[in-house]
Parts: C-alpha cells; sequence; structure tokens
C-alpha cells in the first residue's frame, strides 16, 4: 500500500520546502479555520509540528488574530506514563486542561488540531490501561467536545508530517525520504499544489455542497453497503430528519469553516436502532496509539453484538465498551475511490485520512448539525430522532474498490448511489 509515489505539479513540487509548508498554513487559516478578527485561537499538536505551527501562527495574526494558545503533546512523555505512572492513576484526566478548553470555546475561541503523532506509539502497552486512560479523557472532554459535535465554534484538523507517523507509512524508506514523501502526500491530498490553492479549495467545496444537496433531496430512508464476497452487506438505517453535510460548514457563532482538511466525504447521522448485519473494514483503523486491523462487527437493532480483529481485538472490545452508545453508530459517510486520497494508493494509518479515502462509519457520538434544526435541539430531542450519544466518535473504512451502495427509500425503491467504490 505505501509503494505509492505522489506526482505534484511541476511548479509546485519546484518550490522550496518552507513555501509548500506556509501554503499549507495559509489554508489552514483562511479555509479550514476560517479564522475572523479578533478572535482567539486555539492550536493543539505534536512537538514535532513546531515549524508548522509557527507558520499557522504568522498568518493567524496576519488575518487580525487576537490570541493563538497552542498545547504541545509529545511521543515519548506519553510512552512514559503508560510504562511508569502507577496502574490506579489510569482513571484520571486533567480536567483543568479540558476545562480551559471548554472555557475558551465558549468565550468564542476557534480551534485547530494538527495531527501527526506516532499511530502505533501505544500498540504494545495494556489494552486496559489506554481504555481506562481514554474513558477519563473523554469523560473530561465531554463539555468542549459538545461544542465541537454542535459545531458551536469554527474548527479543523489538519496534518503535519512527523517522522515516527513517516517511518510506519513507509517502513522501507529511509527515515529522512519517509519523512519527505509524507509531506508531498499531505500536500498532495491536502489540495496545495495548485497555483491557487484557496480557489481550488473553495471548488472543491462547492462541488461536495452539490453532492450533498442531490442525495438531501431524495431523503432516504436507509442506505444498504455489499460487496460481491458478502465481506459486508450492512443496511444503515438513517435518522428522522436526518440532514446530509459535506466539505465547509457555518458554525453556530457565524463563521464559514472546513473540517478537516482534506475532506472528500458526504456525510450524515444513522438512526442509533436502526442498523443491521455484517461488516468488515478495508483499512485498519489506528486509535489512540493501537493498530486495530480487519476489524468484522454484526450489528441487530443499532448495536454491535459481535466484534473481531485480526490484531486489537481487545482494543476494539475495550472501544465498544466504553459506554452505552460506543456500540452504535453516530455517522455513515460516502466517499469515492476515486478520491486523491484512495488513487494514492497510501495507507496513512490515520483518520483524517483514510476516512477520506472510502466510504465510513462511526461508533459513538453522533454530530447534531446532521439533523434539521438538530443544533437547537436537546439531547432528550436528538434521541428521539435516533441520533446517538457517547462519549467517543471513532471512524472507521468500509468502503473500497469493490464497494456497492444503494439509497432505499421508504417505500423500499432502491436507487443505485455508488458501484465498484464509485458514484453512479
Amino acid at each position: 500500500m505505501s509503494s505509492a509515489t505522489i506526482s505534484a505539479p511541476a511548479p509546485f513540487a519546484a518550490l522550496p520546502f518552507a513555501q509548500k509548508l506556509d501554503r499549507l498554513a495559509e489554508v489552514a487559516v483562511r479555509i479550514g479555520v476560517g479564522l475572523q478578527p479578533d478572535q482567539e485561537l486555539v492550536i493543539t499538536a505534536p512537538t514535532d509540528a513546531l515549524p508548522l505551527v509557527r507558520l499557522i501562527t504568522e498568518h493567524a495574526y496576519k488575518a487580525g488574530a487576537r490570541l493563538v494558545t497552542t498545547f504541545y503533546s509529545d511521543d515519548a512523555t506519553t510512552l512514559a506514563r503508560y510504562q511508569l505512572a502507577p496502574d490506579s492513576t489510569f482513571d484520571y484526566a486533567a480536567t483543568w486542561y479540558y476545562d480551559a478548553l471548554a472555557a475558551a470555546y465558549k468565550s468564542g475561541a476557534a480551534r485547530m488540531g494538527i495531527t501527526g503523532a506516532n499511530p502505533a506509539l501505544l500498540s504494545q502497552q495494556d489494552p486496559a490501561k489506554v481504555s481506562r486512560a481514554n474513558v477519563a479523557a473523554s469523560k473530561a472532554y465531554k463539555p468542549a467536545m459538545e461544542l465541537i459535535t454542535r459545531h458551536a465554534i469554527n474548527w479543523t484538523i489538519v496534518a503535519a508530517a512527523t517522522p515516527a507517523w513517516a517511518a510506519l507509512v513507509f517502513p522501507n524508506d529511509p527515515p529522512e525520504l519517509a519523512l519527505g514523501r509524507l509531506w508531498d502526500a499531505i500536500f498532495f491530498t491536502s489540495r496545495i499544489t495548485s497555483d491557487d490553492p484557496v480557489a481550488a479549495w473553495q471548488t472543491h467545496g462547492e462541488n461536495l455542497k452539490r453532492r450533498v444537496d442531490l442525495l438531501n433531496a431524495h431523503r432516504f430512508h436507509s442506505l444498504r453497503f455489499y460487496t460481491p464476497d458478502n465481506a459486508t452487506d450492512l443496511t444503515v438505517g438513517l435518522a428522522d430528519q436526518h440532514l446530509w453535510c459535506g466539505g465547509g460548514t457555518t458554525a453556530g457563532n457565524g463563521v464559514y469553516c472546513q473540517p478537516n482538511i482534506p475532506t472528500e466525504e458526504c456525510f450524515t447521522t444513522p438512526h442509533k436502532s436502526r442498523v443491521n448485519g455484517h461488516v468488515s473494514a478495508s483499512k485498519p483503523l489506528s486509535h489512540q496509539g493501537t493498530l486495530i486491523e480487519n476489524i468484522r462487527c454484526t450489528f441487530k437493532d443499532g448495536r454491535i453484538i459481535a466484534a473481531t480483529a485480526t490484531a486489537g481485538e481487545a482494543a476494539i472490545n475495550k472501544l465498544i465498551s466504553t459506554d452505552e452508545g460506543a456500540r452504535q453508530l453516530g455517522e455513515v459517510a460516502l466517499v469515492p475511490h476515486n478520491s486523491p486520497i484512495a488513487q494514492s494508493n497510501i495507507l496513512f494509518w490515520n483518520t483524517l485520512f483514510d476516512e477520506n479515502a472510502a466510504s465510513h462509519i462511526a461508533l459513538g457520538q453522533a454530530y447534531s448539525t446532521c439533523l434539521i434544526g438538530g443544533d437547537k435541539m436537546s439531547s432528550d430531542q436528538l434521541s428521539a430522532l435516533g441520533a446517538n450519544e457517547s462519549l467517543i466518535h471513532v471512524d472507521w473504512m468500509i468502503g473500497g474498490p469493490t464497494m456497492c451502495v444503494d439509497g432505499i427509500s421508504t417505500d423500499g425503491h432502491t436507487q443505485p448511489l455508488m458501484r465498484n467504490g464509485d458514484w453512479v
């Protein structure tokens, strides 16, 4: 999967690396988070992303930011906790930190996450400790996460290549070559290789919106995913008053943003009680430093009743045991196999990229903005329409070159949406 080579247009390929990185920073600020004058920006990033963070900070202040604050994470210090900390501490999270994030968002700050940590960092650690720490962090983060899942604020996620991540994606290459190839892949799939990447993103957003509008016009009752080899045959009921979304969105504060850079998906809210059948993952899932491969799940009346994996099986079963809603779906997304990420033929081991290479489903929390008027509804109102509630929201990929998808109307009429992974 990782033998592919990205070919960027010659003018972009000839640019110095610093200029390429600056383009990504500009797109992250102007298109991704849509930062407004006098708005604060809160960034979370791995320490290896420092050069990108510095450029993003410069562009943020050029855009009129009031203040830019960055919180850094470090793989080595994260790993030290799992190797050395007392067992009793893994049910603890720094609530003061998560409270600070929620307070910042409530006061109007925008959020930018930079991904790039080692996807396999915790793969050799005790799954029970990883699960306990994740549950504690999820509980502490819930007030801030609700503002994000409701799109109350403008936010985005972008990527920075790091040595450990690059070594996993390109294991047969020398470290410097692997890092360069990963940066090339990020630049290409993040659509910054054209002469005017801001304009390119605006066009891409318009194309996604046209597809979203077509899906919303059909008002399907459910979707059926199936493959010729029967690895997947899954019917996903859609929530009452579901709303398809994709590309950019106008947040509750009135700011237009692109939550994911890159993005290729059209997504909506499934009905938490109307999912039946079996489904196999088409790509591995990297979750909180653990690699989970060849996931296969069986759903009945919305809930996973069986889950297996050839690697990380304990981790996937710990994940779906996080809380009552962790066994149910909070998102379903359609992504064509001809997307730039899929065509790169690279397994990124990173959900931001791999979810945009294939149609996918997400366990856990639903996005209230994927229901008509959902951003103004209470939790009980959302639940009555079928929206799921959970401490987690974890995407995993089910699409690929053989995936077929049908839209099913309330009267049972079936309409082909995808064949062999691409739009009909």
